[in-house]
């Protein structure tokens, strides 16, 4: 019973790739036409008559009438929205709102999440992804057993009545289609659980037992926790003892590299299946196409219109964003979105860099917020990340966690930046494991490379090591522990740097 229908399901994915390549070989005109429809949707709420969206018929009148837009811009209207107040920003009245990482202003930011957007976007990408897993394992076996999707938690604002937050992993989970509940585990119960400690020791004990697991999908920072407390409950030396039918985990929300050792121990096979997505709080933009390769391609029909700010423009006061058709190869851009939530160009603050534009394909380097730039080294994520993973695999460690930050002139001093890592399997000698480090990042960086020629203008790099566990137990400590709340990689300020410091030194 269960062959039969994994075959249904791959014959519908099968079908559903035939939508996939159109926007792969008609990029431009898809985009179009789902911006029209955005448009059209919207003519009626209060942002479509000020800014006239029932008469607009071009991209460049929708680029010339509204400014491109952060969080602290649009806060007004979503706090309208949050308090119930219909067609502000999108038609109707908005319920859900997705709890995303805070802003300068804020502890936290909320996303407005529409049925629409999380239907046409959220799960619509989620069946994109699928088609394009399929396509790259015909005997791919996902709906033969049972899945895992890691997430957050629900919660009513106590202030807002009606309005309900969560991570958009809960909003989902939430709202699974009935064809595809019987294949997820474990019960809602637990998944939605807002006691992130004992949802995870609930899920370890509930998966420990569940011989049917295929998949596991969820953000690779607190996967690793769960595996782990599975790995104790059972006893057994991986994975693959515990879920020998499983074969692929599907990640997301943070860069991947740091991660890959501890899962090739967890699952210590070639044939078990790594897909990237890159699925946010504000829509499902992208997914690994091609498991040869670590890029992602853009999901171009999920009621999502794209737009990219070059580097240049990111600290402008109104900076001009550039359509899909116009971005090159190997440049960083932060990504505008408009969609049907009701964001109207909207810098989320990710930047990505095109791998290849026939079709178009991506990389997730980073924040806007998250980079080092304190004497013109323009050190992004991306670098940070590969320079890590060539270290590691050179001297035979593992990195479980880490976070970055500039050390800034004193007097005649130099300046550099300060690296704390949270090692899985240390290196024979830290200092050497620093050094091949600082010599890595100048092999990917240019600039890097530059501002350390003869330590004219940098020092090497300062590393230190701390115990396993502490960034986990600092995470909890900021009351960002679980769901889709990530370690801050790199910082252009010692904030982080000086906040995990003291945690490390009052515990």
């Amino acid at each position: 019973m269960r062959t039969w229908v994994n075959l249904l399901f791959k014959a519908y994915f099968r079908r559903r790739m035939k939508r996939v390549r159109n926007y792969m070989e008609n990029p431009v005109e898809v985009q179009g036409q789902v911006l029209r429809h955005l448009l059209h949707r919207a003519r009626h709420t209060e942002i479509g008559r000020t800014n006239g969206f029932s008469s607009m018929t071009t991209r460049e009148e929708f680029s010339g009438s509204l400014p491109v837009r952060d969080y602290e811009q649009i806060k007004p209207f979503i706090d309208r929205m949050m308090h119930g107040e219909p067609d502000v920003l999108w038609p109707g009245q908005v319920r859900f709102f997705s709890k995303s990482s805070g802003t300068t202003e804020d502890k936290s930011k909320f996303i407005p999440v529409s049925l629409e957007n999380l239907y046409d976007s959220h799960i619509q990408g989620t069946r994109d992804t699928m088609a394009l897993y399929y396509h790259q394992r015909p005997k791919a076996r996902m709906f033969w057993g049972k899945s895992l999707i890691m997430g957050g938690s629900l919660a009513p604002f106590p202030e807002y009545p009606g309005t309900i937050r969560g991570d958009v992993s809960a909003i989902l989970n939430s709202h699974v289609p009935w064809y595809s509940r019987p294949f997820l585990t474990p019960d809602p119960e637990i998944v939605l659980m807002a006691n992130f400690e004992e949802k995870i020791e609930r899920m370890a004990q509930a998966l420990s037992k569940e011989p049917m697991l295929v998949a596991i999908g969820g953000v690779p920072t607190w996967t690793v926790v769960l595996l782990r407390r599975i790995l104790e409950i059972t006893g057994k030396s991986n994975l693959l003892e515990v879920w020998p039918n499983i074969e692929a985990y599907i990640h997301g929300g943070v860069s991947f590299v740091p991660y890959k050792e501890q899962f090739f121990d967890f699952f210590p096979t070639k044939d078990f299946n790594y897909q990237e997505v890159y699925n946010a709080s504000e829509g499902y933009f992208a997914a690994q196409n091609d498991f040869r390769s670590d890029d992602m391609l853009l999901l171009l029909d999920s009621n999502i219109y794209y737009e990219f700010l070059p580097m240049e423009e990111w600290e402008k006061p109104d900076p001009k964003a550039i359509p899909l058709e116009k971005v090159e190869k190997g440049k960083v851009y932060a990504m505008v979105i408009s969609n049907n939530g009701g964001l109207w160009r909207y810098n989320i603050g990710d930047t990505v860099t095109f791998t290849s534009i026939c079709p178009y394909k991506i990389k997730i380097t980073g924040r806007t917020k998250q980079f080092i730039n304190a004497f013109g080294e323009e050190l992004m994520v991306e670098n940070a990340d590969r320079a890590l993973a060539m270290t590691c695999e050179a001297l035979h460690a593992v990195v479980s966690e880490y976070t970055a930050a500039p050390i800034y002139f004193e007097g005649a001093g130099r300046g550099g930046h300060q690296w704390i890592v949270e090692f899985k399997e240390a290196p024979v000698n830290v200092e050497q494991f620093a050094d091949l480090l600082d010599l890595n990042l100048q092999r990917l960086n240019s600039d890097y490379e530059a501002k350390r020629y003869k330590g004219m203008a940098l020092e090497r790099l300062h590393l230190q090591a701390v115990p396993p566990g502490t960034f986990v137990l600092w995470m909890k400590h900021r009351g960002k522990y679980g769901g889709q709340h990530k370690v801050p990689r790199l910082a252009n300020h010692r904030e982080f740097v000086e906040d995990v410091l003291r945690f490390i030194e009052n515990k």
